[in-house]
Formats: C-alpha cells, sequence, structure tokens
C-alpha cells in the first residue's frame, strides 16, 4: 500500500522536470491532456479495477494476486525509468506505463486489507488493518516530498526509486506469505465491472476535457463531445446500479 500511494502522489511535484525531460511543454493547449493523463491514468485504472480484482483475488488466491501486483508494478516502474522517446511519443508512453503501474497498484489495493483480515485473530485485526491504512495516507505526502528532492537531481530517479523497493517486495511476497484464505468458487460479474468501468472512465474523460479551453472560452463545458462523455457516463453509471440490484 505504501509504495502504490507513494507513487500516486510522486509525479505531482515531478511533472515539471519529466516534461523537460521528454522535450514537451506541457503548458500548450495541444499538450495539456498529456498532462492531465500523467496524474489520472494511474488513478482512474486503480479506480476501475479494484473491485474486480478484489474478486479475482477471492477466486484465484489473494496472495497469488498481490504478488502479481507488485510484479506488474515493478515492470511499469522500470519501463518508465527507462523510457527513450521524446516529445508526444514519450509523453503516451509514459501514460500507458503509469497505466501498468495502476493495475500493479490495483492488485496491491483489491487485496492487501484481505491478506490481513485472514492472517491476524480478531483481536490484533483492527490494529493491522489501521497501520494499513496510516501507511496508505503516509505514502501520499512521501511521494510529494520524494518527488521533490529527486525531480531536480534527474526526473527518471522519481520512478527509479520504486524499483529495488518493488523487487525486493515481490521476492519478499513470494517467498514469506502464505496463502490462508478460503477460495471462492464464485464468478466474475463482469456485465457489472464492463459498465461501472465504461461509466467512470467517460465521467473522468469529460471531467479532463471540460476543463481545457473550448470554442474562445476558459473551459470546455459547452463543448457537445464533452457533454456527451458526461451525460452517457452517468447514464452507464445509473445502468450499473441497476444491474447491481439484481445480481444475486
Amino acid at each position: 500500500m505504501l509504495m502504490a500511494t507513494i507513487n500516486s502522489s510522486i509525479v505531482i511535484i515531478a511533472l515539471p522536470a519529466i516534461f523537460r525531460g521528454i522535450h514537451l511543454d506541457p503548458l500548450i493547449a495541444s499538450n495539456t491532456s498529456y498532462l492531465l493523463w500523467m496524474l489520472l491514468g494511474f488513478l482512474v485504472v486503480g479506480a476501475v479495477l479494484v473491485v474486480s480484482l478484489g474478486r479475482v483475488g477471492d477466486i484465484f488466491g489473494r496472495v497469488r494476486m498481490y504478488n502479481l501486483g507488485f510484479a506488474v508494478f515493478t515492470v511499469g516502474c522500470i519501463l518508465l525509468s527507462v523510457t527513450w522517446l521524446h516529445g508526444s511519443a514519450g509523453a503516451l508512453w509514459m501514460i500507458v506505463m503509469r497505466i501498468v503501474q495502476g493495475i500493479g497498484a490495483a492488485f496491491l489495493f483489491a487485496n492487501s486489507s484481505a491478506i490481513l483480515t485472514d492472517a491476524f485473530p480478531a483481536n490484533e485485526r483492527g490494529l493491522a488493518l489501521g497501520i494499513n491504512m496510516v501507511a496508505a495516507i503516509a505514502g501520499s505526502f512521501i511521494g510529494l516530498v520524494l518527488g521533490g528532492v529527486l525531480a531536480p537531481v534527474a526526473w527518471r530517479l522519481v520512478f527509479l526509486v520504486s524499483v529495488p523497493v518493488g523487487v525486493l517486495s515481490t521476492v519478499w511476497a513470494y517467498l514469506m506469505l502464505e496463502e490462508r484464505g478460503v477460495r471462492s468458487p464464485s464468478k466474475i460479474d463482469w456485465l457489472g465491472n464492463v459498465t461501472f468501468a465504461v461509466g467512470l472512465i467517460a465521467v473522468l474523460v469529460g471531467i479532463t476535457y471540460g476543463i481545457l479551453p473550448y470554442g474562445g472560452h476558459d473551459m470546455g463545458w459547452t463543448n457537445p463531445e464533452v457533454i456527451g462523455e458526461l451525460a452517457g457516463g452517468v447514464a452507464i453509471l445509473a445502468l450499473f446500479v441497476v444491474i447491481e440490484r439484481r445480481v444475486s
């Protein structure tokens, strides 16, 4: 949890150095979306997948999925730190790799609390879950500090700093964690998951482009595409609620 939340905030302070490193000005109107999705890509994927990956952990084993999350997250960090592309291509590469990071983080978020619940007796469970939550909250602040310290030295360090921690954590989790939860042979709610993901992404994309200039206005809320994305996203999320009320 700590590593995932550190990386959710570490780029906020480091973004100017990162974009200088790939030779792209994010303040030009045509490049603003790159700036926004460097931040949102990680968060959107985490929000969309965390419920689904929690169910996957129930089916295939929480520890196994947790270990996979560490591995995916670490691969994302490595590929972010070694990028060789510049300009728009470099920005797109980094957004995609931030999404890979977000997938790994979603595995960690979805299964960490469940693993603690399985591992600790009832009289110690509250303390364990509390420490886990404190680590997650602290990570958001630590990430801001690390980003501010590392970015002036070398922007690649912003991502590279997580690689040794990720590798060691992957090995430790594989060797030390034991599967204590009971696997449940339940089915994944594909229809509910898809409608939730599509609806949430549509709303977030609409908000993202709604704050960009459009047609001589400072904001893009009058943009037909933004209106369509927001309306469609809300409608799909309403459909998700209807579907979930009928799921047994």
